[in-house]
Parts: structure tokens; sequence; C-alpha cells
């Protein structure tokens, strides 16, 4: 049950609500975490694009093998998403629950989330959780201090680097020689070890740099998939007819400043066929960047399995945005397309049975999911909904039918304007305030790839003002606005574009 708390006045209803225990794991052997309080274990991924994996895997040559049997023993997702298709928005999302017109964070590495904002380790902490966070933090890239809510920490500033890491451990600085997959995995594994004699549960969260481009796999998978050939998209000879002007630069010359001189106008109105290419360097260089990755799934498996600990907790995998792989023509992410905006979302261990799941599970979800299954109280300022009646089974009625999607632009990539999108069940709605003009609509069950833009059909003008108004975008919060801005001692943060829309984005889903 949601309670309207702020955070002083939650982390002492947590506190008193919650008491450590002692129990045993399934095989008899003492366990290091009270049976009545689950444990968790977040790993997070890194631009990792969905489909890699699991029901629907798009690349059979390409053996994740340990998130293979992740899904196979938990439950897989098919239709997750984010709200925000990009690093420091969506991370700020995962641990706050809120969109990023709520929390602030609505650019990479400048802003940090406000330490006003409840996150769900801050929570679980007060409940007498131990919690770590070991990886990429990438928000306020200027420092790679600890951040509220973590027992243990182990971060770097920024994006970080592949080979030979700078690291901050618990505020000390220090320098790592060896691939930062398999570091951040080893002090992962070595923090789970190291309390395996603690009574408390615990929170880990793993975020991985990996496969952030500029990707570079490990050396010891330098040369794995050496004969797989990459399909080609189905939609990777978008013409992009009708649809908004900039796009057609972006898949031309990318979304960063020097494509305003490297594609001057007029720009054509459609674009031409250009060649797929099967043995693409940068994407076989993804796919082998993601080896390394499922290898520390396996292991900090393996660490939960020697301490007798898979029944006791929850094990999250989840990507912090899509990736293009070719689609559209594209590389990056950011835009509204089903390539950016999906994500591979898991979650196994503990009490659940496998199964896949339909539901339009989200990034704002998170939060508000561990702290429903962990027992503590769901700030009422949050705007996603836990995920725990589906986890485990029970039949109810879909949790929503409809999401925002939406992208404030940055100076990194000028070309890629500020958007809003509706995505319902079956359509999508994206607007661009700054260019009135040229919105888009899809169908997805008759265009499942989003080649065909039907907003400016006569036909179809109904629905896109319908979605226009969010009519269609069921409410989160059961009354009113977020009280963040009494926390935060003014008006929420609102997206440039927000007064040309005419949503009411505090109260949407």
């Amino acid at each position: 049950m949601r309670q309207p708390l702020g955070l002083v006045a939650l982390i002492l209803a947590v506190s008193a609500a919650s008491g450590p225990g002692c129990g045993h794991s399934s095989d008899g052997s003492p366990s290091a975490v009270p049976s009545a309080k689950p444990n968790f274990v977040v790993i997070l991924a890194d631009d990792m694009a969905y489909g890699l994996f699991g029901e629907g895997h798009r690349f059979p040559a390409l053996q994740l093998s340990n998130l293979e049997r992740l899904a196979a023993r938990g439950v897989q997702f098919d239709r997750a998403a984010v709200t925000t298709s990009l690093c420091s928005p969506s991370r700020a999302t995962l641990l706050s629950g809120l969109y990023a017109h709520t929390h602030g964070v609505g650019v990479n590495e400048i802003v940090e989330l406000p330490a006003s904002i409840p996150t769900y380790p801050q929570i679980l902490q007060a409940a007498g959780y131990q919690t770590a966070f070991v990886g990429k933090w990438h928000m306020d890239a200027h420092t790679d201090m600890p951040r509220p809510g973590f027992n243990y920490w182990l971060s770097f500033k920024g994006q970080g680097v592949y080979f030979d890491p700078p690291l901050n451990e618990n505020g000390k600085a220090l320098k790592r020689t060896g691939y930062i997959t398999d570091l951040l995995t080893e002090y992962a594994v070595n923090w789970l070890r190291q309390r395996a004699s603690q009574p408390q549960p615990f929170l880990l969260i793993l975020s991985h740099k990996a496969p952030h481009q500029p990707v570079q796999p490990a050396p010891r998978h330098a040369d794995a998939l050496a004969g797989l050939a990459l399909p080609e998209p189905a939609n990777f000879e978008d013409t992009f007819t009708d649809k908004p002007e900039w796009q057609r630069r972006y898949a031309t010359c990318g979304g960063q400043p020097a494509a305003y001189v490297s594609c001057p106008d007029p720009l054509p109105r459609t674009l031409a066929p250009t060649p797929w290419t099967p043995r693409d360097p940068y994407r076989l260089d993804y796919l082998r960047t993601l080896l390394a990755l499922d290898e520390s799934v396996g292991a900090v498996v393996s660490a939960l399995e020697s301490q007798g600990l898979t029944g006791s907790t929850y094990v999250f995998f989840l990507s912090d945005n899509g990736l293009f792989l070719g689609e559209h023509r594209l590389g990056d992410k950011r835009i509204a397309y089903e390539e950016s905006i999906r994500v591979p979302f898991v979650v196994a261990g503990r009490d659940l049975a496998a199964r896949r799941s339909s539901a339009m599970a989200l990034n704002l979800d998170l939060a508000p999911t561990i702290l429903d299954l962990a027992g503590a109280p769901i700030p009422g300022t949050m705007q996603g909904r836990s995920l725990g009646s589906l986890l485990r089974g029970e039949s109810i009625a879909p949790m929503r039918d409809s999401f925002l999607y939406e992208y404030e632009t940055d100076s990194v990539y000028p070309v890629v304007p500020s958007l809003f999108a509706i995505r319902t069940l079956g359509r999508k709605y994206v607007a661009y305030p700054d260019r009135p003009d040229e919105d888009e609509l899809y169908d997805l069950g008759t265009d499942p790839s989003e080649l065909t833009n039907l907003a400016r059909r006569p036909e179809w003008e109904a629905t896109r003002a319908s979605l226009r108004s969010n009519s269609s975008v069921s409410s989160t919060r059961p009354e009113g606005r977020s009280d963040a801005a009494e926390e935060r001692g003014g008006e929420p943060y609102q997206p440039r574009w927000l007064p040309q829309t005419g949503l009411k984005l505090g109260s949407s889903s």
C-alpha cells in the first residue's frame, strides 16, 4: 500500500516496522538471511537490445547461456520498456520509480538525483538491509564518491572505461588492471561472500558498463562469433517517406553536431536503398561484449547457489534502455521506435514459477516492485507500479494499457529533438513540440516495424487526436500530483517542451 511519506518520515516508519531474523537454506545449511525477508540482486546492462536471449531470440548463434537459464526459470516480460531511453534519466527512474519530468534528471552526466527523493536502496537500508552498489552510476559525472543508500560502494566517474579502470571503493580511489566487466563481477561476488555470515537481508546492484559503445569485447572473446552473419532487420530499408525531416538526417549522418555539416539541406524526401552489412564490425563486437556480461550473470548466480541463497533471493536482470542494431538504419537509442524503448527484463528466484508475461512492465516499476516484495512501504510519490502480483502469477486486471515515453534534447545529439510519445497496446503516437507538423502515428498491429506514418492520413485523425490529448493514458496515483514539489522546495522539474503539449504529465503513466 502506498504511503504519502516524506523521506525522513518514511525511513523512520520502515525502521520501526522491520527487524533482523535468522533462517536456513533449502539444503539445511545456515542461511545468511532471515527467511521472512527476501534478498535482492539487480543486474543492470547498459544499452542492451531486447530479444538477445530467451523467447524471441533474434540471433541464435549468440549463446548467452547464463541469461537463457535465468529466463527459463524466471518471469520474462516480453513487453518491457523504458520511459526514457537514455542512461542517466533511466537510471534515476529505476532508483526512484519516477518519470524523468518528475525526478529532474533529463540528460546524461550533469544532473544528480535530488537528495530529497527517496530511492528504493535508501528505503531498504533503513529497513535493515545491507546494501551494495557495484558499477556504473552515470549521473553527476564529476564525482565517483559514494551516494546515499549504500553500505558498500564501488564505482567510477561517468561512462568509465573497459580496460584498466580507475575506481572508487567506499570513497577511496584506486586503479585496477583488467577488463571492467570481470572486475565489477569480482567485487560483486566478493561482497556476497564476505557478508555470508551476516544475518541481515541484502540488496546488491551490479550495474555494468557493458555493452555500451564504444564496445570493446574481453580479449578472450575477440574472435568469437566467427561464422555469424547478422540477418538484415525487417525495417532496415526504412525510406522515411512521410516521416520527420530530422530522422532522414539522423539515419544518414548520425545525431551529433557534425551531422548538420555532413548532411546539408535540402535533404531528400525519401532515402535511397543502402546495402546491409552482415559482418558489420561494430555490431559483431557489440554481441561479443555481451559474452563477458553473460559470464558475470553466471558467476553471481553461482555465488548465490554456493551459499544456499537462491531460495531466498530475487534476481532481476534488465537494461537501462534499448538499442538500434541497424533497425531504421540506426545505431543509438533516444527516439521512440520499439527497438529503442524495449528492453530485456527477467525476474527469477525465491518462490517464482517460470512464465512469460505480456504486461507493460516499465523501468518505472522496479522500485515499487522491490519494495513490495520486501514488505516495505511504497512512497506515495512513486509513479511506477509493483509487478509483485504478476510475478506471483495472481490473476488480476492489466496493470496498464498505455504509458508515456519522453526525451529531452541535449547538446551531444542535437539532431534528435525533444519528444513525447504515447504507447498503447496496439498504437503509438509521437510528437515533437518544437516541430508541430512532424508528428507520427503507427498501428503496431498491422505495422510492427513502424514503417508507415499515419499521422497525416484523414481516416486516422480521430485516433491521432485522442492519443495526443493523452486520454488513453491511465493514472498511477489515485489522486493529485506528486508531492515532490514540497519535498524539493519548489515546483517539480518539467521538460522544456511540456508547456506546448497541454499534457499533465505528473499524473500519467
